[in-house]
């Protein structure tokens, strides 16, 4: 009993500071570990979001996932291609060269005179690859030697089997070309699909960005009444 009063009269008059120093490390100890339990559990659940789309990104799923919600949407009606209302009216620059899947090199001078449907994609790009069902449909449908089709992957130079398989296991036979020695300006894009039609007078009447639904009587009229 003694020697607990002296210590108590120690500890305050601040002549015995080591009891005290054990128990405010022992709650500095308890307060960090408390303090950053609850950070980790504000934060873990946008630490998993975020590695589950860098997942999806890196493994190529997130395209699918893309391609899947946009195809629904499509169904819906409200991504159906639209006629210009503004023509771009420029004169579309037909100098360069493109290259089919069976290695021929042909001019885009060769399409003077028809009607250009010219769409730029990518065998990984999701958007793209959920608006091409409608433009082989409309491929189909179309007059082909009045109207034609140019789909140019911009996949990788050495990318050519991978983009004949893809192709051929969607059964899609509209015309596809590589690019030769780069492409004009008019057809520099920041993002894909892009759309351009090109009218047989040689305008560039419109630019689509971003995907949409070709395979409307609308759309199909727009470009059969070009001149």
């Amino acid at each position: 009993m003694l020697r607990d009063y002296y210590l108590s009269k120690l500890i305050k008059i601040g002549r015995f500071e080591y009891p005290m120093t054990i128990f405010q490390v022992s709650m500095k100890k308890l307060y960090q570990t408390i303090h950053w339990a609850s950070i980790w559990r504000t934060i873990k659940p946008s630490l998993v979001i975020i590695a589950f789309f860098v997942m999806l990104k890196y493994t190529g799923a997130f395209s699918g996932i893309s391609q899947i919600t946009q195809s629904a949407l499509m169904k819906t009606g409200v991504m159906d291609a639209k006629p210009s209302d503004d023509a771009l009216a420029k004169d579309f620059d037909y100098n360069f060269k493109l290259r089919d899947l069976q290695g021929n090199i042909v001019s885009a001078e060769d399409f003077k005179n028809k009607t250009l449907f010219i769409n730029l994609w990518a065998t990984w790009c999701g958007p793209c690859r959920s608006e091409m069902p409608s433009i082989q449909s409309l491929h189909d449908k179309v007059d082909a030697t009045k109207i034609a089709f140019i789909m140019l992957s911009i996949d990788d130079p050495d990318a050519d089997e991978k983009v004949k398989k893809f192709a051929l296991n969607n059964h899609y036979t509209f015309p596809i070309y590589r690019p030769v020695d780069g492409l004009p300006d008019q057809l520099h894009v920041t993002s894909i699909p892009t759309t351009f039609i090109v009218s047989p007078d040689g305008k560039l009447v419109q630019k689509k960005i971003g995907t949409a639904h070709y395979d409307t009587e609308g759309f199909k009229d727009f470009l059969e009444k070009l001149k």
